[in-house]
């Protein structure tokens, strides 16, 4: 999530009239992008309606079936530097998209260049943040501190907010134990909430997580309290272990003044809890993929989980072309109508020579549809195959 007070102004006529005569060029090449991934790689664009009348500014195109023109293959740069045509689409498509986002890409094999927009801006991370939780819990099994066939207990009291799949069967049999290996699949997967926080608790709590990022060097990557408290935080509320059953904690939130939830989104957004740069991301993702954060064992573990990621699959990796391999986190916060916010993925393309990329894209806040989020991301991801050196 990100600031709501941010909101892009796009929306005055005026403005998307100079807006969409400028972009002219972007929207040409944008065009000639999408015949590069193929129909089934494509997300359903469904027609959707902002909660609140609001004027939208010029929509990125819609990708149709049927044959394309082949995009011309683009000039190689010299090694260790970006293509400059890949940073000029980014930038093209990233101003014109409403809203504060931040896009970083780095080469991780042969050039480790990076590029991208708002790199060293904190952006709320959400469930991206499990990401740091399971390298967390990792590194202690590297160290002999935990083992992955430990079992681990999860009560009523135990449960969390949101999205936790693993719920229904803590609350049928009074309590279940689950193994460090399975939490570890049930987080980062499924991205389950219950299942992070046993994790977390696991490990040590948030500043076990805190001091692993320091001890790495990951750079500008926060850790907040755990889904619980951060979660309450941000809507306004104060947490209730009751809030963790059906959709109970909603109907609380349902009942707060608008401006009261607007000023602790506000406040949160403002200096996210959980907050990352584009750019430390990225490159704490390389050192993931290089084997310089776990152990060799450890690191495959890793990496094998994020590539059975089925959250999100309309994001990046719907952009990734055929004979590209693809692993990703997501993470989505809160929406307080008719702004969404923390809308993000993080994920490292392999192309088919093993050449590797780290890609994250982090929209904090934006009142652009559900579809355009995932046109935009698959955008990036389209546009980052396509300039590849081969």
């Amino acid at each position: 999530m990100t600031c709501v007070m941010g909101l892009d102004k796009m929306g005055r006529s005026s403005l998307t009239a100079r807006v969409a005569k400028k972009s002219v060029i972007s929207i040409a090449l944008l065009s000639l992008l999408a015949g590069c991934v193929s129909a089934d790689a494509r997300a359903p664009r469904p027609v959707s309606k902002p909660a609140t009348p609001v004027s939208r500014p010029a929509q990125l195109p819609t990708p149709t079936p049927g044959p394309r023109p082949a995009m011309p293959e683009p000039a190689r740069p010299a090694v260790g530097r970006a293509p400059e045509g890949l940073e000029n689409l980014i930038h093209d498509q990233w101003r014109l998209f409403p809203g504060k986002t931040g896009v970083a890409i780095m080469r991780i094999d042969g050039g480790n260049w990076v590029l991208g927009r708002r790199l060293n801006d904190l952006f709320p991370q959400q469930s991206v943040s499990k990401t740091w939780v399971a390298m967390t819990v990792l590194d202690l099994v590297d160290q002999g501190k935990l083992r992955l066939d430990q079992r681990v207990r999860i009560d009523r009291d135990d449960l969390a907010v949101f999205h936790q799949p693993i719920r229904d069967r803590v609350i049928a049999n009074g309590g279940i134990e689950e193994s460090v290996l399975s939490l570890l699949e049930q987080a980062i997967r499924a991205s389950d909430n219950t299942a992070n926080d046993s994790l977390l608790r696991t490990a040590g709590g948030p500043q076990a997580v805190r001091a692993f990022i320091a001890r790495k060097n990951l750079g500008a990557i926060r850790f907040g309290p755990g889904e619980r408290a951060m979660q309450s935080a941000i809507a306004g509320l104060e947490w209730r272990q009751e809030y963790s059953i059906g959709r109970r904690f909603y109907a609380a939130r349902d009942q707060l003044p608008y401006a009261t939830r607007k000023a602790a989104l506000d406040r949160y957004l403002a200096d996210p809890v959980d907050g990352a740069t584009p750019e430390a991301i990225v490159r704490a993702l390389g050192k993931l993929a290089k084997g310089e954060i776990l152990s060799a064992s450890s690191t495959r573990l890793m990496l094998d989980i994020m590539s059975r990621t089925t959250s999100g699959p309309n994001r990046l990796k719907a952009g990734v072309p055929t004979g590209w391999r693809f692993l990703h986190k997501t993470g989505t916060g809160q929406v307080l109508s008719p702004v969404s916010t923390g809308y993000n993925d993080i994920g490292i393309m392999t192309a088919p020579d093993g050449t590797r990329y780290a890609v994250a894209v982090m929209i904090g806040d934006t009142t652009a549809s559900i579809p355009d989020r995932m046109a935009f991301m698959q955008f990036v991801s389209r546009t980052v195959a396509t300039y590849h050196q081969r």
